[in-house]
Parts: structure tokens; C-alpha cells; sequence
């Protein structure tokens, strides 16, 4: 994949190198995708029950940049066909985070799935991270909308 003006560079370390060596780090699969498929490096298949979660490790630490996050987000093809998908959607890895990426699965499905070696359990999007500066004020600026929340426009 070439390298664009608007590329960060992201490290990648094997934790176990001897034991997931052979388990590839997170992989754009096409030009223009936002975000790299990222694999599961379970020792045995793990069997991933409906209505169970489960913790995946994927073999890797990283160093994000300043001012970034990556996120964890669910693979569509899993969501759809499986039912299963990244149970705290999307995650959040924070660029002080220094242990492994782990990967908190679902299965919503009516079915057990079954997580084998290699498999593409999510996917690692690499977003700009703008922080808040708190200010406590007596009252918020008027609005149309107000308070109004969940289904408050309608169907």
C-alpha cells in the first residue's frame, strides 16, 4: 500500500513471537479500506456461545501516535452472516495503551461460533482525537430541538 501525505505511522510489536509469529499484524485488504483486519491468536479454537462474550487476543502491542485513537470496530461479514460483533462497539485504544489488543466479542447469533487461529475477528481504524476543554456554565444556549431525545422525531 503506498504511503499518502495523510498516512500516520502506527508500531506494531509481537508480543509472543516465538508462540503468534505466524499470525499477520493488522492489514489494509483493499486501496482505499479504512480499516486493517486484525486476527485472533487463540492457541486452540474457542467455541463463542450464544448471548457469551468473549476476550480475543490478537499477539500485538502498538504505539499510536499523540493526538490519535484507534478504534475497534466489528468485521460487517461476521455482524451479518454470524451475529457476532465487538461487544463494546466501538472500542476505544488510547495512545498511552502499551499492552496487548484484545478483542471483546458477541455472539448474538442463534449458533455457536467458532474462532479459529487467524481468523479476522475486527477491524483497527485510526481516527483524529480532538479533546474537550470543560466548561461549567448556568445554562446552555436555546435550541428547537431542547431535550429532546430517543424517537423524538417520529418513527
Amino acid at each position: 500500500m503506498a504511503k499518502t501525505e495523510d498516512s500516520v505511522q502506527v508500531k506494531f510489536c509481537r508480543l509472543r513471537p516465538e508462540l503468534d509469529g505466524d499470525i499477520g499484524l493488522p492489514l489494509y485488504h483493499s486501496e482505499l479500506a479504512a480499516g486493517m483486519d486484525i486476527r485472533a491468536a487463540v492457541a486452540e479454537p474457542l467455541a463463542l456461545a450464544p448471548g457469551r462474550i468473549a476476550l480475543v487476543p490478537t499477539g500485538f502491542a502498538m504505539a499510536i501516535p499523540a493526538g490519535y485513537e484507534i478504534q475497534v470496530r466489528p468485521r460487517s461479514g461476521l455482524a451479518i452472516k454470524h451475529g457476532v460483533t465487538v461487544v463494546n462497539a466501538p472500542g476505544t485504544i488510547d495512545a498511552d495503551y502499551r499492552g496487548e489488543v484484545m478483542v471483546g466479542l458477541i455472539n448474538f447469533g442463534p449458533e455457536p461460533f467458532i474462532i479459529n487461529r487467524h481468523d479476522r475477528i475486527a477491524q483497527l481504524v485510526l481516527a483524529r482525537v480532538n479533546r474537550a476543554e470543560p466548561l461549567e456554565v448556568q445554562a446552555l444556549d436555546v435550541t428547537t430541538r431542547q431535550a429532546g431525545g430517543f424517537g423524538h422525531t417520529g418513527k
